[in-house]
C-alpha cells in the first residue's frame, strides 16, 4: 500500500540525517558551470542502491534517474539543479566552501539532496507506483543553459514526461513556506552588449576629440525612456545597465565605451522589442553624435511560465501536508531567471519556492540568494522532500483531475 500524503511528511524527517549529510558535502565541495563530476559521483552514489534506471547526458555532467513503477502508466519528472556560483563565501559555516571563490549561494546544494531523499522515499514505493518518475539532476543553472543541453541529448524523452515539478528554496521567505503562480512567475534574462567607438584625444581639448563617454550616457538615459515610455504596465520589462567600462586615466579622453547590462521580460513580445530598441537606441544615439556603436544581445533563458493545474496541485498538496495557511500565491512575478523554463516550454508543469529562514527571521534582515552570507535552516528541507514526493504520487494517480 503507498504512502498516504500525511506519512510523506515522516518518511523525509527518516531521510533528514543522510539528506543533511549530502546536502552539507556538495556545499563543501562546489562546482561551476556545465561539468560538475564530483557533485555528480556524489549524487550517483547516494542512489546507487535503488532500483534507478540512469541515463547521462553527453554534453554535461547531468543525468537523469528514471523510477519504473509496478504498473505502467504517466510519467512526472521531478528536478534538481547541482552547480554552484562564483562567489567567495562568507558564512563561516563549519562545512563551508573550501574552494576559493565558488559557492553554493542559490540552494542547489540542497535542491539536489532533496531530491535524493525524495528518490529513496519513492523507490521504497515502487511496488504500488502506477507509472514512472524521472529524477533530473542538472547542472548549469546559472547562466550556461544546462536544462536546454539535456534537452537536446534527449533526456526529455524516451520516457517523455506529463507533468515537471521543480522546488527552489527562499532564503528570506519564512521558513516552511511555499508559494507560487500560475502563468508567469520568472523572467527571461537576455544580456546586452555594446562598445561605442569616438575619438581618444586631450581631456584638456575635447574638442579635438570624440567623447564616447557622454554618448555612452545618454544612450543610457534613452533606454529608461524606452522602457517607462514604451512598454506597457501590465507588461513589465527591467532594462538595467551595470557596467559602463572606458578610460585609463583621468586627463585622456578614451576612444571607445564598452557597455553591458540584462533585459528582463514576462512575455515573447515585450522581450524583442526590448532587444530591437538596445540596438537601435545605442546605434542611433552614437550616429548622431558622429559616433558608432556595435550593439547585440546574448539569448538568455526564456521566461519561467506555470502551468495553472500545475500550480493548483501545488496548492492542494502543501494544504494537505503542512496545513491550508502554508501556501500563499505570489502576488507578482520575479524578474529573476531559471533555465527550469526550457522544460516548462515542452512539458505543462510548475516550480514553486521553498521559505527556509529561520524561525522569526524572515524578511529584508537575511542574506538573500547570490549573496556570500546566504545560509538558510536546514530543517524545512524535509518539507522539500515531502512536497517532492506528493506531487509526483498524486500527478501519477490522478493526472491533472
Amino acid at each position: 500500500m503507498s504512502l498516504l500524503n500525511t506519512d510523506f511528511t515522516a518518511a523525509a524527517a527518516a531521510e533528514f540525517e543522510p539528506m543533511i549529510a549530502l546536502r552539507r558535502a556538495i556545499h563543501a565541495d562546489p562546482e561551476l558551470g556545465l561539468h560538475c563530476s564530483r557533485t555528480t559521483a556524489k549524487l550517483k552514489a547516494a542512489l546507487a542502491d535503488l532500483p534507478l534506471t540512469i541515463r547521462d547526458s553527453s554534453s554535461t555532467s547531468g543525468f537523469v534517474a528514471i523510477l519504473h513503477g509496478a504498473q505502467p502508466g504517466r510519467t512526472v519528472l521531478l528536478r534538481g539543479d547541482m552547480d554552484a556560483l562564483p562567489i567567495h563565501e562568507e558564512t563561516g559555516l563549519e562545512f563551508a566552501s573550501q574552494t576559493a571563490g565558488q559557492m553554493h549561494a542559490c540552494g542547489h546544494d540542497t535542491h539536489s539532496a532533496m531530491l535524493v531523499a525524495a528518490a529513496r522515499i519513492l523507490c521504497a514505493q515502487q511496488a504500488s507506483l502506477t507509472g514512472t518518475i524521472v529524477f533530473m539532476f542538472q547542472p548549469g543553472e546559472e547562466g550556461h543553459h544546462g536544462d536546454r543541453h539535456m534537452i537536446a541529448d534527449g533526456l526529455l524523452q524516451d520516457p517523455a514526461p506529463d507533468a515537471a515539478f521543480a522546488l527552489h528554496i527562499w532564503p528570506t521567505l519564512a521558513g516552511g513556506q511555499v508559494t507560487s503562480r500560475p502563468g508567469a512567475l520568472l523572467a527571461s534574462t537576455d544580456t546586452l552588449i555594446a562598445k561605442v567607438r569616438g575619438r581618444g584625444g586631450h581631456a584638456a581639448m575635447p574638442h579635438d576629440a570624440l567623447d564616447p563617454i557622454p554618448v555612452a550616457c545618454e544612450a543610457v538615459g534613452a533606454l529608461q525612456t524606452f522602457i517607462a515610455r514604451r512598454t506597457a504596465f501590465f507588461d513589465p520589462a527591467v532594462l538595467s545597465i551595470t557596467r559602463i567600462q572606458a578610460g585609463s586615466t583621468h586627463n585622456i579622453i578614451p576612444g571607445e565605451v564598452d557597455v553591458l547590462g540584462t533585459l528582463r521580460t514576462l512575455s515573447d513580445e515585450t522581450r524583442q522589442a526590448g532587444r530591437e530598441a538596445f540596438v537601435r537606441v545605442m546605434e542611433h544615439v552614437a550616429a548622431a553624435h558622429g559616433c558608432e556603436a556595435d550593439a547585440r544581445f546574448d539569448e538568455g533563458y526564456p521566461a519561467t511560465r506555470n502551468d495553472p493545474r500545475a500550480v493548483q496541485l501545488v496548492e492542494e498538496i502543501a494544504g494537505d501536508l503542512f496545513g491550508a495557511d502554508r501556501y500563499s500565491e505570489m502576488p507578482t512575478p520575479i524578474m529573476g531567471g531559471e533555465d527550469f523554463a526550457y522544460v516548462l516550454q515542452q512539458v505543462p508543469g510548475a516550480m514553486a519556492f521553498l521559505g527556509v529562514a529561520p524561525p522569526g527571521e524572515q524578511g529584508a534582515g537575511r542574506a538573500p540568494l547570490h549573496n556570500s552570507r546566504m545560509t538558510i535552516h536546514e530543517d524545512w528541507l524535509q518539507r522539500g522532500v515531502a512536497l517532492h514526493c506528493a506531487f509526483a504520487t498524486r500527478f501519477l494517480a490522478r493526472g491533472w483531475e
